[in-house]
């Protein structure tokens, strides 16, 4: 069986939605910008296929007209969608077509243009009305439009997670994020991108000048709980971005950065959905036959800081080894694209410390998650 080699690994800067310098970048533009840079060195010619992960962007499939754009005109596009596990499943779906033998060259990962999404509407009565499609059952414990109740409260009282944990977890996201961006880290993941308001090539979410008060000084978003401790400062932002990875079958020879492991995705009760990750990370990993102890750095997505800390926490891993250049609460979440992005930088960053076992996971709407495990030699 081939191995699933990861050939290139590359991203967008990731902006504020509405207000950030991506604001008037469409997701097909995004999109363009990422799969013509990985086809660049490629053979067109060996490429099955493009899959790239987009979300509530009105239908059609970005992935087809990204491969137009970028020249490729003989290779398919797919549209996945598991919310912000998606682009996770394209470098899924992608290295098992890869591991099968069915393809051999495939450009995977995600778009995401929160400030360009189009709306929805569903006829109700004989009136158009603002619509968004639900992943589950509406449920008073788990409100299928309310990711602060199902991903971040929830878990935080399941595993014992205070305010102070969260706060004290996203001030030191933006730390982590602000020193990546002073030491040039992200340098050779980072594709610069032309836009209407110029050229655009460093994250612009991270918060310099965030602090412990400041973020303590937040009201939570829901005052009427008891209790309740999900503010604006310990939840992911709205943000915009595009990632690909670049996966090829060894059989091809070509020179590759990593290989894709394994990986998992799993369901949970909706109620309980950031909590997804505790399940997805050790069922990954022991299809690769590891455990947490190989791991050496992780990648779990800070969609709120309290599903993050609960996921630490439960599993009983080293914090330190986690989103060591900062996550969803300072770089964002685009959502679409996090997964991908999340390995993009993983790969990097692996390489950037001599190699090794990485693990990108992370939550779904609807109780969802996953987690992929990567291999990355030493450079």
């Amino acid at each position: 069986m081939p191995e699933a080699i990861i050939v290139s690994a590359l991203r967008t800067p990731i902006g504020t939605a509405g207000k950030g310098t991506l604001r008037d970048t469409t997701a097909h533009d995004l999109a363009h910008h990422v799969v013509a840079a990985a086809a660049e060195t490629l053979d067109a010619s060996q490429i099955d296929d493009v899959m790239l992960a987009e979300g509530l962007y009105g239908g059609g499939v970005i992935a087809r007209h990204a491969a137009i754009t970028a020249g490729l005109t003989t290779v398919p596009g797919l549209a996945l969608n598991r919310h912000c596990a998606a682009s996770l499943g394209a470098v899924q779906a992608a290295a098992g077509s890869i591991r099968s033998g069915m393809d051999k060259l495939i450009i995977a990962g995600g778009v995401n243009s929160s400030s360009t999404s189009p709306r929805s509407l569903f006829r109700v009565d004989g009136e158009f009305v603002p619509w968004m499609s639900p992943t589950h059952p509406d449920r008073p414990d788990a409100p299928n439009k309310d990711m602060s109740i199902t991903v971040g409260w929830n878990a935080a009282v399941k595993a014992g997670v205070s305010r102070e944990d969260m706060d004290a977890w996203a001030l030191l996201s933006h730390q982590k994020a602000v020193s990546a961006i002073d030491e040039g880290r992200f340098k050779e993941e980072i594709l610069p991108i032309s836009t209407p308001h110029g050229l655009f090539s460093v994250d612009e979410h991270p918060r310099r000048e965030t602090s412990l008060e400041k973020l303590g000084s937040l009201k939570v978003l829901h005052p009427e709980i008891e209790g309740f401790s999900i503010t604006a400062g310990n939840a992911s932002g709205a943000n915009d971005a595009a990632a690909v990875l670049t996966i090829a079958s060894s059989d091809l020879g070509m020179p590759g950065l990593g290989t894709v492991k394994s990986w998992a995705s799993v369901a949970v009760d909706p109620a309980f959905t950031g909590l997804a990750p505790v399940e997805a990370i050790p069922k990954a990993l022991a299809r690769a036959g590891m455990s947490l102890a190989d791991v050496d750095l992780f990648e779990i997505n800070e969609a709120f800081a309290a599903m993050c800390v609960a996921t630490v926490k439960m599993l009983g891993i080293d914090a330190d080894r986690v989103n060591v250049s900062g996550s969803g609460c300072s770089l964002g979440h685009p959502v679409a694209a996090s997964g991908a992005r999340m390995l993009v930088t993983l790969v990097h960053e692996l390489r950037r410390r001599g190699g090794g076992i990485g693990v990108a996971a992370m939550c779904a709407g609807g109780g969802m998650g996953s987690a992929v495990v990567i291999e990355v030699p030493a450079p």
